[in-house]
């Protein structure tokens, strides 16, 4: 099994979250064992994608270097990460991509134009050897050794709407279009309120999130999913997890987990080679993590 690209360059332009003005994103192949690569055009900035450039995971993974910030990239990376993508070249003309729907089929749809490219190196995993840990209180994120790879994710909220709601996927690239890619982020107004008035959420409303007051969901449509809730934390979740810098074989599982507790995850595991080994998929034995991307 080798590394992977696109086939084609391939762009959109979508609103931001925070800012709410259109933002150019574009997709552009690289080599081998060149991992995902942000770059800032606006301002001829490069942000590789690893865990010592995150700076920000209070409402979305942010990386940065330097100043020079991108945020709110877990719904892209989700979908690059479920498509098994090694190399790529991330382009954005403002501080942050594009937040389509509030979802990750718009990358799924751009992913699929752009096509699947396979390169001349074996391609790598990252193996869980023994179990990582992450907890603050009753919350927590954790990682541990499986033949497949899992996520199981639980949240609790006291909204009558939500309420605990529990999801387990077996991440391959169709079960993760067809179960998690549509689940739409959430928030409350009272929440969204609080942040305009702090010059973010700008570009926020009813057709790029699940927005709720205190009874009820305020979308006219309602629901894709009666559980879209979980199943959005899971698609946040493989975004963070991304920033591992491969795609990785083992059990993620979750209680009420966050973007901050999935990077102190990251970097817990990284801390020690007693709990990962890097493989290099060559012979038959890649042949069921093969289907996964098929």
């Amino acid at each position: 099994m080798y590394q992977t690209t696109i086939q084609k360059a391939v762009e959109l332009v979508g609103i931001g979250l925070h800012k709410g003005i259109p933002v150019r994103l574009r997709l552009e192949p690289l080599d081998s064992n060149s991992g995902i690569v942000f770059y800032r055009s606006d301002l001829d900035v490069a942000i590789p994608l690893i865990p010592q450039n995150v700076v920000d995971t209070k409402m979305a993974t942010v990386i940065g270097k330097n100043g020079t910030v991108i945020s709110t990239i877990e719904h892209l990376l989700s979908a690059v990460y479920a498509y098994g993508i090694d190399n790529l070249k991330v382009i954005v003309d403002a501080d942050e991509v594009p937040v389509m729907d509030g979802s990750s089929i718009s990358y799924c749809m751009l992913l699929d134009e752009a096509g699947i490219k396979e390169l001349d190196k074996a391609k790598k995993i990252m193996r869980i050897k023994k179990e990582v840990i992450i907890q603050e209180g009753e919350k927590y994120v954790k990682l541990s050794p499986s033949p497949d790879l899992n996520y199981n994710f639980t949240i609790k909220f006291s909204h009558p709407v939500i309420k605990e709601q529990e999801y387990a996927l077996q991440l391959t690239k169709e079960n993760y279009k067809s179960e998690i890619a549509r689940a739409r982020t959430f928030g409350f107004l009272h929440e969204v309120q609080y942040l305009r008035s702090k010059g973010l959420a700008l570009g926020g409303s009813l057709e790029n999130a699940i927005v709720l007051d205190d009874k009820k969901i305020l979308n006219p449509e309602g629901l894709r999913f009666s559980d879209e809730f979980v199943r959005h934390k899971i698609l946040d979740a493989i975004g963070d997890m991304s920033l591992i810098g491969m795609n990785f074989v083992g059990n993620y599982e979750a209680m009420a987990g966050s973007h901050d507790l999935n990077h102190k995850l990251t970097l817990e595991l990284l801390k020690s080679p007693e709990n990962y080994e890097v493989v290099e998929l060559v012979g038959e034995k890649t042949q069921e993590l093969e289907k996964a991307y098929a």
